[in-house]
């Protein structure tokens, strides 16, 4: 009689599990970033609901993110620090909205800056997966977003429009990444 226990199946690798969730945020980021960009000129209702669903989606991709990652045995903290930013962030616009569009910019800037650094630190944790480069890039990118988003709150002319250009720009880093990945799971 046969005692032994069937091995459950492998886990998806992490690049791919990464790969698969980037492409998932890419798709996001630039539908998001069309619909902010119709709506951008006024914060009315759409662009304020947009504007809550955003971190919202980022604290869902941190946790599908942070999952993987601990099942792989992969650095996590970053990614925990990531969903309590974005879920701050999520609480700040919802008060920023009612304030007007500066209030948003500021709350927005100082979550591009924080979230930015967390991501360049999980990038460079993360670069010996490969198709990492991107997402450093990103992080750097987005903590300078960051400030001049907090700059451009000061003037009379804020719009919206800046950030579903950078929400779109960040999208295309996560695509970069998962084509990145793609290429790196088959060279390995």
């Amino acid at each position: 009689m046969d005692t032994s226990v069937a091995a459950p199946a492998p886990a998806a690798s992490a690049s791919a599990a990464l790969r698969h969730l980037y492409f998932v945020r890419f798709a996001f980021a630039a539908a998001w970033a069309v619909l902010l960009f119709t709506s951008a000129h006024t914060l009315g209702t759409l662009s304020a609901t947009l504007l809550v669903i955003y971190p919202l989606f980022d604290v869902a991709c941190a946790v599908v993110d942070a999952r993987a990652a601990e099942a792989n045995g992969g650095p996590v903290r970053g990614l925990y620090a990531n969903i309590a930013l974005s879920t701050l962030t999520a609480a700040g616009l919802v008060a920023a909205a009612s304030s007007g569009i500066p209030a948003v910019l500021r709350v927005w800037g100082a979550w591009a800056i924080t979230a930015g650094l967390v991501q360049l630190i999980v990038g460079v944790l993360r670069r010996s997966m490969g198709g990492q480069w991107a997402m450093i890039a990103s992080g750097a990118i987005s903590t300078l977003a960051g400030a001049s988003f907090i700059a451009q709150a000061g003037k009379d002319d804020a719009s919206l429009s800046t950030l579903a250009g950078y929400a779109f720009l960040g999208g295309v880093f996560f695509l970069i990444s998962a084509l990145r990945l793609g290429r790196a799971d088959k060279t390995a």
